[in-house]
């Protein structure tokens, strides 16, 4: 219940302030009043020279009036005639206004001059829309539209502020709340609802699903449909690609044509320019130049080596040296001390000495070692 007071207070807010205009001088005219709103209804050129007019709605009597003097106004609280120019104006319109509305015109004999009907409906105002897409399972893109408020609402579509035509649709009514857009179709998609008394509008970016149309021939088989392009497997051998417009598509036997709509397919088989075989002979050329001068770079570093160790060390010549040392040994006469023992008297107490001899030499000898070098 609180729910349903909140919208009716949404939508009387949102009422407040729309104004719709309808003239009435025509007999069997129909009118639309927003609700909560304001309709102004012009219901003669003016009511100054009229002798006696009366607006009923129904059997009851609303206005009435003679010349520039209102005699009557039933709804006085919520509405301003005006004689001079005949503009009935009703405010805080609701449900219970809507009905059948009589003039009737009498002249200064009181006879009936002219009696006119019109009818005025009462309907709420489009108060929001939302536009919500999604794809489908062969990438087609589903839009739908939905508003709050507003009462017999209507549809309308445009893409890039056009209207859609039948090579991007699916569905052949465009005036439906919900529309499925082919493949191919991108752009600004707008979503107009609207009624008697108002209208809203509401955009929103499409990109397509990502779906490309595949046109080839593979063992033997023609293929021919809509694919998801990340998750495509078939008919990718092939190095021609095609890109064509709308409904263009080219057979080229046994070339693959890939047809997208708006979007360019870079075929799988592409990769760097070195790996093409224009540029085979070029890299064949390259790696034979690299070979040779490697192999040229050995043999220079070999031969370097090689002479380096050739070379005679600092110092040295070809001729062989005798190095010779010779030490000489002088005799000594022997000499044999012999000395007795020698008593030292120091005090109480005596120290003897032993005697002490020389090392016998040897005969005088010459000792030479010779080693040859070179």
């Amino acid at each position: 219940m609180e729910a349903v007071f909140g919208l009716l207070v949404m939508l009387l807010g949102v009422s407040h302030g729309v104004e719709t205009h309808c003239d009435g001088r025509q007999d069997g005219s129909q009118c639309y009043g927003p609700l909560g709103g304001t309709v102004v209804l012009q219901l003669m050129d003016g009511a100054s020279q009229k002798h006696r007019y009366e607006l009923k709605k129904e059997s009851m009597i609303i206005l009435l009036g003679k010349l520039n003097e209102i005699i009557t106004n039933s709804i006085k609280d919520r509405s301003v005639f005006t004689p001079s120019n005949g503009i009935f104006r009703i405010n805080k319109l609701s449900r219970t206004d809507s009905s059948e509305y009589t003039l009737s015109i009498f002249d200064s004999n009181g006879m009936l001059s002219s009696k006119k009907t019109l009818h005025l409906s009462i309907q709420a105002p489009v108060s929001s829309v939302l536009v919500v897409s999604g794809c489908l399972s062969q990438g087609e893109m589903k839009v739908s539209c939905s508003s709050e408020g507003g009462d017999s609402p209507q549809y309308s579509w445009t893409l890039g502020g056009r209207a859609l035509t039948d090579a991007e649709l699916y569905s052949a009514n465009k005036e439906e709340n919900s529309i499925t857009l082919k493949q191919h179709v991108s752009g600004r998609v707008a979503c107009k609802v609207w009624n008697h008394v108002s209208s809203v509008s509401k955009e929103e970016d499409i990109i397509n699903c990502g779906f490309i149309y595949i046109n080839c021939i593979s063992n033997g088989t023609n293929i021919t449909q809509w694919v998801f392009a990340a998750n495509n497997t078939l008919c990718i051998q092939s190095t021609t690609v095609t890109v064509v417009k709308e409904t263009d598509i080219v057979s080229l036997t046994p070339s693959i044509n890939i047809t997208s709509f708006n979007e360019t397919v870079t075929p799988s088989s592409d990769g760097p320019w070195y790996l093409s075989t224009d540029a085979l002979p070029i890299m064949a050329g390259v790696l034979s130049a690299l070979v040779i001068f490697l192999v040229v770079g050995v043999a220079v570093t070999c031969a370097l080596k090689k002479k380096k160790n050739n070379k005679p060390k600092e110092g040295e010549d070809d001729q062989e040296v005798t190095y010779a040392n010779v030490r000489m040994v002088q005799r000594q006469q022997r000499q044999v001390e012999q000395r007795g023992k020698v008593e030292v008297e120091y005090g109480q107490d005596k120290f003897s000495e032993r005697p002490r001899q020389t090392q016998p030499a040897g005969e005088d000898c010459l000792y030479a070692n010779v080693r040859k070098g070179r």
